[in-house]
């Protein structure tokens, strides 16, 4: 695993080493992560059981702009990973962010149908990734040529993908605004990556991968229960965040005069006319 690990620095404070992975006592690990599991179980049923896909026949569209955006997000994606290897710190690439960077190339690349719909209801609920990556940069690590300049590119383009294909609108489109099923399977996604992917991976190389080990130093809720407090203020973020970025998109792309492009963003659907061509439920003539 010399590739994956020798490089994490751990004289950066809270970076990783015994320091921070002791700093939470192994039973109340335990005792923590039972209990949110069993939160983010209710939290998926509740949200399953409520959700809704829009049923109809979908037909691609390839987009130059789609296109040039993928091999954008694919080269910054590229680099990372490089930069990840040449540094011998590949375990990094477990953080969220790149975890939701890979779901968007998905997205951008995919053929139509209803996982990509899925998939993009539930990646409109990552974006708190990016947000906090604004907010708490955290740079210090990034030391080869143009690393941490990578590191703003990869976190603004993240909020401008999602953005770009409600623009296209079709198999991305969003819920209703009432609706917080997605939002609620969503965040029952991300509990469970961080307390039982990440932790299991963090605890026994000892790195603190998205700070599963212990707090950031800039965290106003350090202490033993800062994960517990970090669970309830990112439930509150995430469905904030996802449905105040869709109305911002909503008033752009459907209500501004400068970027109005359609009518609305939810469940428009590519239908082919009677004359064989292809057009929107809500169709337009531009070509981007």
């Amino acid at each position: 695993m010399d590739w994956a690990l020798n490089g994490v620095n751990t004289t950066v404070p809270r970076n990783a080493g015994p320091e921070c992975a002791n700093y939470l006592s192994p039973l109340w690990q335990k005792i923590e992560t039972v209990i949110v599991l069993s939160a983010a179980i209710g939290l998926f049923k509740w949200g399953y059981d409520r959700i809704s896909l829009p049923r109809a026949a979908y037909v691609r569209r390839d987009r130059s702009g789609r296109r040039a955006l993928l091999v954008l997000m694919s080269i910054i994606w590229g680099m990372e990973i490089g930069y990840k290897f040449s540094s011998k710190t590949v375990i990094y690439l477990l953080n969220p962010c790149h975890v939701t960077t890979a779901i968007q190339i998905y997205l951008l690349a995919a053929s139509p149908s209803d996982m990509v719909t899925a998939v993009f209801r539930i990646q409109l609920n990552f974006l708190n990734g990016p947000l906090l990556a604004f907010i708490f940069p955290e740079t210090d690590t990034r030391i080869l040529p143009l690393e941490a300049s990578i590191y703003w590119i990869q976190h603004g383009l993240m909020f401008v993908v999602p953005y770009y294909l409600l623009r296209l609108g079709g198999v991305y489109n969003i819920e209703k605004y009432s609706d917080f099923s997605w939002n609620a399977m969503s965040l029952s996604f991300n509990i469970v990556y961080h307390f039982l992917v990440l932790q299991s991976i963090a605890v026994p190389t000892m790195v603190n991968l998205n700070h599963m080990l212990c707090p950031a130093i800039l965290d106003p809720f350090e202490g033993p229960y800062y994960r517990i407090f970090a669970v309830l203020h990112q439930a509150l973020l995430c469905p904030l965040l996802c449905k105040l970025y869709c109305l911002i998109a909503a008033f752009l792309l459907t209500k501004f005069w400068a970027t109005k492009v359609k009518s609305t963003l939810c469940c428009e659907v590519e239908m082919p006319n009677t004359n064989g061509n292809v057009l929107g439920r809500n169709s337009h003539s531009h070509t981007d």
